[in-house]
C-alpha cells in the first residue's frame, strides 16, 4: 500500500476518543488526592485546560474563543460529564473517554449548575477556580501517552512550518504565509490558536499579526496548534539576503540566553527564581535591561499555551517530564520551541530535521533559514 493511501485510509477511520486508560487513571488519582487535602468529596471542572487535561485530550469546544460546551464532577464514585442535548451524539461518538458518564441540559439551561448537582454528594463541589494551584501541579508532570501525543504534534508543527516557510518568496504576503500555515495546520488535525507572521517592514512588532505586507528580505513566523489538548508553540525565521551583521549577532545572542534559561530549568527550580536568571541574562548576552518587559519571557507548556507564564509572583516547581516553551526576543530577534525535561535532558519536541541548526551549549537550536 502507498504512503498516499495509507494516509487516505487513516483520514476514513472514525475518531476516537483520544484517552489513554492508564494515564487517565493516574489523573483520576491525582484529583482524588486534591479532594482528600481539601477535605471535600467533589471538584467541578468548568475550563477548557482543566476538561481537556482530565479527559485526556477529548475536544469539548466549538467556538475556538468560546466557552467550553461541557463541564465535568469528579467526585468519589465515579466521573460525570454534562453537555448541551445538542451536543452530546458527538460527544458520545467521539470524545468521550471510557468509565465517564455522560448527562444531558437543554441548549439554553445553566451548564455548571446541572454539573454541580449530578454527583452523589450533597455538599456544592469544590470550584476549580478554588483548586487552581493544585490542578496545575497534577498537570505538570505529563504521563507516557501524552508525552507520546505531544512528541508527534511537535514533530509534524516543526514539518509544517518547514515546508511552508521553505516556499516563501519576498512577495509573499504575510496573510499568504499564515493562510498556508493555517491550513496545513487544520489538515494535521490541529486548531491554529496563534498565527503571527511579519515581515521586514513590520520587524519591531512583537505579536505581529498578519498584514497584506509583503514579507520582503526578512519575515518570521510564529504558530501555536492544539491537538489532543496539547499546545505546542514555535517561532521560524526566514531571509533572502545574507542579513546584516548586526541581526546575525543578535541572532546568536538571543540563542545564548535560551540556553541560559534551558541550563537554569532542572528539576527543583523555582519560576521566579528562573526568570529573575532570564532578566540577567538579557544583560549578560547584550542586550537592554529593560528586554524582558517588551514580551513574556514563555514558562511550562501543555494543555495551557503557558501554564503558568513565568514571572516573578510564579512559585511553581520544575518536575521531571514537565513541557516547556521558553521565547526570549529582543528588537527584531526571537527563538521558540516546546521542549520537555526528561530524565536525559531537555529534549526539543517541534524539531524538523530539515531544518538548521546551529549547536548551542550541546543543544540543537534553529537559524535563519536562508533562501
Amino acid at each position: 500500500m502507498s504512503q498516499t493511501t495509507t494516509t487516505a485510509a487513516l483520514r476514513r477511520e472514525p475518531r476516537v476518543a483520544p484517552g489513554a486508560p492508564a494515564d487517565r487513571a493516574i489523573k483520576r488519582r491525582r484529583v482524588l488526592d486534591i479532594l482528600d487535602a481539601a477535605g471535600r468529596d467533589s471538584l467541578l471542572l468548568t475550563t477548557n485546560t482543566a476538561l481537556t487535561w482530565y479527559l485526556d485530550g477529548s475536544r469539548v469546544h466549538i467556538s475556538l474563543a468560546g466557552d467550553p460546551i461541557a463541564a465535568l464532577l469528579v467526585d468519589r464514585d465515579g466521573d460525570h460529564l454534562v453537555t448541551f442535548n445538542n451536543e452530546a451524539a458527538r460527544i458520545a461518538a467521539e470524545e468521550l473517554p471510557a468509565g465517564v458518564n455522560l448527562h444531558t441540559v437543554p441548549w439554553y439551561g445553566d451548564l455548571h449548575q446541572a454539573a454541580a448537582a449530578v454527583g452523589s454528594s450533597t455538599a456544592p463541589p469544590l470550584a476549580e477556580a478554588d483548586a487552581a494551584v493544585q490542578l496545575r501541579a497534577a498537570r505538570q508532570q505529563l504521563l507516557p501517552a501524552e508525552s507520546a501525543r505531544y512528541s508527534h504534534l511537535g514533530a509534524e508543527l516543526a514539518g509544517i512550518m518547514t515546508d511552508v516557510l521553505s516556499a516563501a518568496r519576498p512577495d509573499t504576503t504575510e496573510f499568504e504565509l499564515a493562510s498556508a500555515l493555517a491550513g496545513r495546520v487544520v489538515a494535521a488535525g490541529a486548531e491554529p490558536l496563534v498565527l503571527l507572521c511579519n515581515g521586514s517592514s513590520r520587524s519591531t512588532f512583537r505579536h505581529p499579526l498578519a498584514t497584506h505586507s509583503p514579507l520582503g528580505r526578512r519575515a518570521v513566523a510564529v504558530a501555536c496548534a492544539r491537538r489532543d489538548g496539547l499546545i505546542a508553540n514555535i517561532t521560524r525565521w526566514i531571509r533572502f539576503d545574507d542579513g546584516t551583521p548586526e541581526e546575525r549577532s543578535a541572532e546568536a545572542r538571543i540563542a545564548a540566553v535560551e540556553a541560559d534559561i534551558f541550563d537554569a530549568t532542572v528539576p527543583g527550580a523555582r519560576l521566579d527564581r528562573i526568570f529573575a536568571g532570564i532578566q540577567a541574562a538579557y544583560v549578560r548576552h547584550g542586550f537592554g535591561a529593560d528586554q524582558w518587559e517588551q514580551h513574556h519571557q514563555g514558562g511550562p507548556a501543555g494543555y495551557a499555551g503557558r501554564d503558568p507564564r513565568a514571572t516573578s509572583a510564579a512559585t511553581d516547581t520544575v518536575v521531571l517530564n514537565q513541557a516547556f516553551t521558553w521565547n526570549p526576543s529582543g528588537p527584531g530577534v526571537k527563538i521558540e520551541d516546546t521542549v520537555q525535561l526528561t530524565a536525559s535532558g531537555l529534549q526539543v519536541l517541534t524539531v524538523d530535521p530539515r531544518w538548521p541548526v546551529a549547536t548551542v551549549n550541546g543543544l540543537d537550536r534553529p537559524v535563519t533559514l536562508q533562501l
